[in-house]
């Protein structure tokens, strides 16, 4: 398994704050079958022609230097489109996953449709692949939204854990694997203890192997090889499968 949208670069954003933090979670994280983490610290779209911030390359050589060998690290950024993305920065690698086409962004979480879909065509005109974070946060997401959207040729990246709670949020992120829109999962882990195996092991108990294998395997393999990703398949989760999850995740919730 590959997470692609992790806060575990140590210090530098609202994530982990500490190497030793970050690798405690690493640590899990391999030994529950993920192989590779994509670290992806918040950046603002004002700040992209500078580039990746020195401290972002310290915190990262630190992490490297203490990591677990069974987990591979990449880097990236999630960048947060507070102005249009600036096409001076479209050349720089190090602003996209595993320094791929794809750039993963994220909206302010009123943002609306149109703003969304124009800030997506933007980015592909420019010749990148935008890979937009949790869309089932953005209050403006529908299934006929998020369809619109990936007409810009954008991809959508839904949070793992998310897509089994009973919440409205749920009920988005649901919709969205229902309509065969979503193209990876990944946990969005800021030093704690979310992850995306409980996740994997809980599609595929609901039928959902092939989906869970496209969502979390191959669509981010390729994303990271820089080759086109696959159309993951509908699948509509049971309420039962939720309230199972949801009592793993949380069992004293």
């Amino acid at each position: 398994m590959i997470d692609l949208h992790s806060h575990l670069l140590p210090g530098v954003d609202d994530g982990s704050r500490t190497v030793e933090q970050s690798v405690e979670v690493l640590t899990r994280m391999g030994a529950a079958g993920i192989t590779a983490v994509c670290l992806t610290p918040h950046l603002e779209a004002s700040r992209a022609e500078k580039g990746v911030p020195k401290a972002y390359d310290a915190a990262f050589e630190a992490l490297k230097a203490a990591g677990p060998s069974a987990v591979t690290l990449y880097r990236g950024v999630e960048l947060m489109l507070d102005r249009p993305f600036p096409a001076g920065a479209a050349s720089n690698p190090a602003l996209r996953l595993g320094g791929s086409r794809y750039l993963l962004v994220e909206f302010t979480r009123m943002a609306a449709d149109n703003a969304v879909y124009n800030a997506l065509t933007h980015i592909a005109g420019l010749g990148l692949i935008p890979v937009l974070a949790h869309p089932e946060r953005y209050s403006s997401c529908t299934p006929q939204a998020a369809a619109t959207w990936k007409t810009t040729g954008a991809l959508l990246q839904v949070d793992a854990n998310t897509l089994f709670m009973p919440r409205t949020r749920g009920d988005r992120a649901r919709a969205l694997l229902a309509a065969g829109l979503a193209d990876i999962l990944a946990a969005d882990n800021h030093g704690d203890s979310r992850t995306i195996s409980a996740p994997y092991a809980s599609l595929a108990e609901a039928g959902g192997a092939e989906q869970a294998d496209l969502l979390l395997v191959k669509n981010p393999e390729a994303i990271l090889a820089d080759r086109g990703t696959e159309m993951v398949p509908p699948l509509t989760l049971k309420t039962s499968l939720m309230s199972r999850l949801k009592q793993l995740l949380d069992p004293e919730g």
